[in-house]
């Protein structure tokens, strides 16, 4: 199946949406539903591929040929007050953050971006082997996936890979690691065409918790034909706030977790 698919109709979204689709939550492993502290304005035209929070602003790559950027944007008001466009024939994938610069997978032309975080100027590119679906770090390694189980880190200066782990729920491999972000020491994964979002021990691989994000966005915010599936985490360490969004979506949330009752 083609990674990127936006839904022909109403229907599609909602079952998306509502359905427990996607890897199952078995027993054992903590699942924790949302509180949703506020809802800020996300541009409805952003296919968004990577995200993440930095001194006030939050940054975006967005996806999809001829319409591929990456941006910083105003939190409260969704406005962007920076932004870069990809050459047409590139999709536009992960983000992160190392120092003063910043880094941009892209979807299967294997080839990266190097911009100047304040200017987004790009100093050069890099390759990999592979699809290129998300970017984070943790401090001392970038972290990087491809759809697959994998996870694969990166030295953060040279971008070459150091090593991997295989992501496992219970012993089976999970399969569609989407948008990444490094939280409280744990990787946080959207799990593509799901509402479910793994948390990662970066040592073992395994899932050591589900977040199920179903209902977050209400119908009356679903555009027949337009909006499409949850992709997006941002982490505000200093504040302690985590931000979700989706591919398409006129919303960003900022939520609280709420641990389920077993």
């Amino acid at each position: 199946m083609v990674k990127r698919v936006i839904f022909s109709h109403f229907l599609a979204v909602l079952a998306l949406t509502f359905c427990s689709c996607g890897p199952s939550v078995p027993a054992g492993i903590p699942t924790y539903g949302y509180q949703v502290v506020h809802a800020y304005p996300h541009d409805p035209e952003a296919f968004t591929e990577g995200l993440f929070y930095d001194g006030g602003f939050l940054y975006e790559s967005t996806g999809l040929e001829g319409h591929s950027s990456v941006r910083k944007v105003r939190l409260e008001t969704g406005e962007i007050v920076e932004k870069h466009d990809l050459l047409p024939n590139y999709f536009g994938e992960g983000i992160v953050r190392w120092k003063d610069k910043m880094y941009q997978l892209t979807y299967q032309t294997e080839v990266g971006f190097v911009y100047d975080f304040k200017t987004f100027e790009v100093l050069k590119s890099f390759d990999y082997k592979g699809e290129g679906w998300a970017f984070t770090h943790d401090g001392k390694r970038i972290i990087m996936d491809d759809g697959t189980p994998e996870i694969r880190f990166w030295d953060p200066e040279t971008l070459k890979e150091l090593s991997r782990i295989t992501v496992t729920d219970q012993g089976q491999p999970v399969k569609n690691l989407n948008e990444l972000e490094w939280i409280k020491g744990e990787i946080f994964a959207n799990i593509w065409q799901t509402d479910k979002i793994a948390r990662i021990d970066p040592a073992t691989g395994k899932v050591v918790g589900w977040i199920d994000m179903s209902g977050l966005l209400s119908p009356a915010d679903m555009a027949s034909g337009h909006t499409d599936v949850l992709n997006g985490i941002a982490y505000d360490a200093a504040a302690d706030r985590i931000f979700v969004t989706g591919k398409k979506w006129p919303k960003l949330f900022e939520i609280k977790l709420v641990k389920k009752a077993t």
